[in-house]
């Protein structure tokens, strides 16, 4: 969700007439930017637009990250929305050449088995908000070929097709929370329908793995092995602050979902003015995404570019549902499954707090709280993140122990 007030706070600064289309709430919303304007100015005195537009370019053209794919597939939503998804086999090399198999893995025991060899275990990845499956980039590079993973684009983000109610009706149709754990079970219906399941998400997609737990606590109860929710939260959202004061937060709450609502009508004119002040957009990605000051440039950009392709009528469309998620009572669902809730103690999106008050709901789960670390945890400290997975993955036996 640092993908929530990036894009909103950039799309609102995007041009004087968007601004007086959207009335004075926009002031509410520049308090959001100062604080990353602030630092953006200071490079601006120092490095010429030109150059830091190829820069961009650069770290375009050379970095890896968001390269790896799978066995591509997709399922059908309960409202027929197009939903994609990629399969990662351990037994297999995916369609970019790369070797998906550990040694001795795959037909070798298939044929030990015979036909009735059981169905291997799946780790499946939700993105959050405004992201896609490729902000799992570095635990995909690091699990392929060790366990069978599935990695999937939320309805209206990556390569899934645009919610069908939304489309139909060009736009303002609000998504909830609710309709993202109808999707997670369409997606483990195609790409994962028997075996065991390891669900893994990041912010939104660790509220959609809960409303999951919520309509079908039968899955749950039958077919997850382990979870690990990474900076999400169960609820309370609306009483984020941003790292604002008071004052500002509290005009932000206001006056955003009706400034959203009239940026996403006018989609066209945001989207020019997203792409004018990507200088803005970059300091507003730093401070909203990450905890650090040393974060590879290459990775901020990935971010940058992750984010920069959510539409902002997509923007407007899911972000009403952040306020009404709550989703503490489906928490004890997982009570008695190995559960790893890791957050970064910088997240300004969704709080370090908000995943001890999970932990508070799950007394065995594992927390674990990452130091200099902001919302997209998994970007900036990759090998943490990694490593509290892979070792959760063992307690869960979804492969052998070292």
């Amino acid at each position: 969700m640092s993908e929530i007030s990036a894009g909103d706070a950039v799309a609102t600064a995007a041009s004087a007439a968007g601004w007086r289309r959207a009335g004075v709430a926009g002031a509410a919303i520049g308090v959001l930017a100062a604080g990353a304007a602030a630092g953006v100015a200071v490079e601006r005195l120092t490095v010429g637009r030109s150059m830091r537009k190829r820069a961009r370019l650069a770290l375009d053209a050379t970095g890896p990250y968001g390269s790896l794919r799978g066995v591509p597939g997709r399922a059908t939503a309960d409202d027929g929305t197009e939903l994609f998804y990629e399969v990662d086999e351990i037994d297999g090399a995916g369609p970019d050449g790369t070797a998906s198999f550990a040694a001795g893995a795959g037909p070798r025991r298939r044929r030990l088995f015979g036909r009735k060899a059981p169905a291997p275990v799946t780790v499946v990845f939700s993105h959050g908000y405004c992201l896609s499956q490729d902000s799992w980039h570095f635990q995909r590079a690091a699990l392929r070929g060790i366990v069978r993973t599935v990695h999937w684009d939320q309805r209206s983000h990556g390569r899934s097709e645009r919610g069908r109610a939304q489309a139909r009706a060009g736009g303002g149709v609000p998504v909830g929370i609710d309709q993202l754990g109808r999707d997670l079970k369409a997606v483990i219906d195609a790409a994962a329908p028997e075996g065991p399941l390891v669900l893994v998400g990041h912010s939104m997609g660790g509220m959609t793995i809960m409303a999951l737990a919520d309509r079908y606590p039968e899955l749950i109860r039958d077919r997850v092995a382990a979870v690990a929710f990474v900076g999400t939260s169960g609820g309370k959202l609306d009483e984020v602050s941003f790292g604002l004061p008071v004052a500002g937060v509290n005009a932000v709450r206001r006056v955003l979902p009706g400034v959203l609502r009239a940026l996403g009508s006018q989609a066209e004119l945001v989207e020019r003015g997203r792409r004018a002040t990507a200088d803005l957009f970059a300091g507003l990605i730093k401070r909203y995404s990450f905890g650090s000051r040393d974060v590879d440039p290459a990775v901020a950009r990935f971010a940058e570019r992750l984010i920069e392709a959510t539409p902002i009528d997509v923007v407007a469309e899911f972000y009403p549902a952040f306020a009404e998620h709550d989703q503490s009572a489906a928490l004890p669902l997982f009570r008695d499954l190995p559960v790893l809730i890791l957050a970064g103690d910088k997240d300004l999106v969704t709080p370090s707090s908000h995943s001890e008050a999970i932990a508070d709901r799950l007394p065995e789960a594992e927390l674990v709280i990452v130091p200099d670390a902001g919302h997209l945890v998994m970007l900036e400290h990759p090998e943490t993140v990694t490593d509290r997975l892979a070792d959760l993955l063992v307690r869960a036996g979804a492969v052998p122990e070292s």
